[in-house]
């Protein structure tokens, strides 16, 4: 229950900054800059969420991977619309590789965990 609530708050926080900035709940019907500005919030406080697990000396469990499964179905959600617009997605398609990089990351640091034990 303590990760949930810690891998939540950074969602909650981005989210309330969508509705005071952009007066909307959904981020999908976002212009680019606003869009990378909601998105850069979100995983960056759900990498700080996470960072704050391991530093807890809790395991990184299944839990972030449904929120990281979830933030990047967002993204890539976000960069077939701008593909299908038209619209540049550069910053984003690095954004979505540098979230992918860092996935396998820590599905290697658990695997790591799993030996040790």
């Amino acid at each position: 229950m303590k990760k949930l609530i810690i891998h939540s708050t950074p969602v909650v926080i981005s989210f309330i900054w969508l509705v005071i900035e952009c007066n909307t709940i959904n981020p999908i019907t976002l212009k680019g800059p606003n869009f990378l500005k909601f998105y850069l919030i979100l995983i960056l406080g759900f990498y700080l969420s996470v960072f704050i697990v391991k530093l807890l000396g809790e395991k990184i469990s299944q839990t972030t991977f449904y929120f990281l499964m979830g933030i990047g179905a967002l993204g890539i959600i976000k960069l077939i619309r701008g593909i299908m617009l038209g619209k540049p997605v550069g910053f984003l398609t690095m954004i979505l590789i540098a979230e992918l990089i860092i996935a396998f990351l820590l599905m290697g640091f658990t695997s790591n965990d799993k030996l040790k034990q």
